[in-house]
């Protein structure tokens, strides 16, 4: 393994020659929620995104951004208190509703991730609340809580989850992991927990170097690969 202390200025320059300077770079970094918005965020609406993502995974995205007003329909909003004890012939029916993508598997899970996110909120009085003491720096841990206590939430998907709910997180894109394993920062599988501690060293080191929020270095990181 590389000494973890690698500079991360080599990749910052690296990016904005790619994105055609430095404000040109800037621009397209996503945006980090706060510790009183991640608190504010309601649970309907992170049932929404996990199922967003989990049903995006593995499939043409367009396509579930287009049908998504279709699953808001469907899904009743997407009420964690509804769903974690909903009757199964609901969960048959909607294997019928043409106004969603009709995978009986991904619905499967709402049931199961209304659960988690109601034995959460039981616990911190919600789900953004939870996200909110839970810092970066353990984000790997994170991800093994999601993985265990959800459904279908393992791999790059609650990563994605965590981002669009605004937590700040790291991304295992493609990218990520190809500037990871080139620098040997990584000699695991990036989906392992091995992998998931060795990129979160790194990601750790990084955000005390620089002080940028992580899922700004995990975009910089992506955009300093290639030609």
């Amino acid at each position: 393994m590389t000494d973890i202390t690698t500079d991360f200025s080599r990749f910052y320059d690296r990016a904005c020659q790619r994105k055609g300077g430095e404000s040109a770079m800037l621009a397209r970094l996503p945006k980090v929620s706060s510790v009183s918005q991640l608190e504010q965020l309601e649970d309907q609406d992170v049932l929404a995104t996990i199922t967003r993502c989990i049903f995006r995974a593995g499939f043409v995205w367009r396509i579930i951004e287009a049908k998504w007003p279709g699953f808001e329909e469907a899904f009743k909003g997407f009420v964690p208190l509804y769903w974690q004890q909903v009757p199964p012939e609901v969960l048959e029916e909607l294997s019928k509703d043409e106004r969603i993508v009709r995978n009986q598997q991904k619905i499967n899970t709402v049931p199961a991730n209304a659960r988690m996110i109601v034995e959460v909120s039981e616990e911190y009085g919600s789900f953004g609340q939870f996200l909110a003491q839970w810092p970066s720096s353990r984000q790997a841990e994170l991800l093994h809580y999601l993985k265990k206590n959800g459904s279908r939430l393992g791999g790059v998907t609650p990563q994605y989850v965590l981002r669009e709910l605004g937590w700040d997180s790291f991304i295992m894109s493609n990218d990520v992991v190809t500037a990871l394993t080139n620098y040997k920062l990584i000699d695991a599988s990036p989906t392992s927990q091995k992998g998931l501690k060795q990129a979160q060293s790194a990601f750790n080191h990084w955000h005390e170097q620089t002080q940028l929020p992580y899922s700004h270095l995990s975009r910089i990181l992506s955009y300093s690969v290639g030609d």
